[in-house]
């Protein structure tokens, strides 16, 4: 491991937190990150919360022995499943200097502002879905003055990882999903897209969103909410090294990630498989 070298940590059980690590390079381009993406036990939402957590704290272990003071779980599964018990009973053990924060609670904290009739949707994978995270820090933040619906979307990560966004199916499945979430409540005024492969289906969200609902997209919020954070705690933002540098690993062969990889990221990219 270099000297001095303390990047940030991006995680995600695949390849949507590359959305998020995207928006977080524009937005702070100055420092070092690295990616990890365990795309070899991908897809974490329709795991258990013990092996979520279980795989989740293996990937910050080894972001943390490469040199991360920070790690960003860029994936809403295991922000969901994993996050808090990390943050509770590994974290105080291992070095409470060390911070690992997540996707979810920056979104929520948007809602009250969005939000004109009280009324929320959240669109996400299963077992995002059926951890009712998201009501459950909408309510922490207010109280139950904001009714929240959510329809769990099967279908729209595998559309997104086949290359299949522009796809008729990719219509199909987008279509159906939302029309059932605004079946069940019609005052719907914002939506939270809860799951970061999401923004490669936005033009198809677009499409049957009505045109008067705002739209959470975490990409950007948890960039402004990272900068933030960093001007908080000048602490944590002087332990992180600052040469512009980006690294890529995955659990998966470089063969299969790196093309995928590209396609999330905008760019091309090189990568280092490893074993968690």
């Amino acid at each position: 491991m270099q000297e001095n070298y303390h990047p940030i940590g991006i995680f995600d059980s695949g390849y949507g937190g590359l959305t998020i690590l995207k928006s977080i390079t524009e937005k702070l381009p100055q420092y070092d990150y690295i990616y990890l993406g365990d795309n070899a036990r991908t897809p974490y939402g329709s795991r258990s919360f013990d092996v979520v957590y279980e795989y989740t704290r293996q990937a910050v272990m080894k972001l943390f022995s490469i040199g991360c003071q920070l790690v960003i779980l860029a994936c809403n599964t295991a922000s969901a499943k994993a996050l808090r018990t990390i943050q509770q009973n590994d974290l105080p053990l291992f070095d409470p200097t060390r911070r690992v924060l997540g996707v979810i609670r920056p979104s929520v904290e948007k809602v009250p502002s969005y939000t004109k009739t009280g009324h929320v949707g959240v669109l996400g994978t299963n077992g995002t879905v059926l951890s009712n995270s998201y009501p459950l820090e909408i309510a922490k933040i207010s109280g139950d003055r904001i009714f929240v619906t959510q329809e769990a979307c099967p279908m729209w990560v595998p559309l997104v990882e086949n290359d299949e966004t522009c796809n008729p199916a990719a219509d199909y499945f987008v279509r159906q999903n939302i029309v059932n979430l605004f079946s069940h409540d019609p005052e719907i005024d914002t939506l939270i897209l809860g799951c970061t492969h999401y923004p490669l289906l936005l033009s198809s969200i677009l499409k049957f969103l009505p045109d008067d609902v705002k739209l959470i997209e975490q990409g950007p919020i948890v960039a402004e909410s990272l900068a933030e954070y960093l001007a908080r705690h000048p602490e944590m933002n002087e332990n992180c090294s600052k040469k512009g540098t980006r690294r890529f690993l995955t659990t998966e062969s470089v063969q299969n990630f790196e093309p995928r990889a590209s396609m999330f990221l905008g760019r091309p990219l090189t990568a280092e498989k490893i074993q968690l």
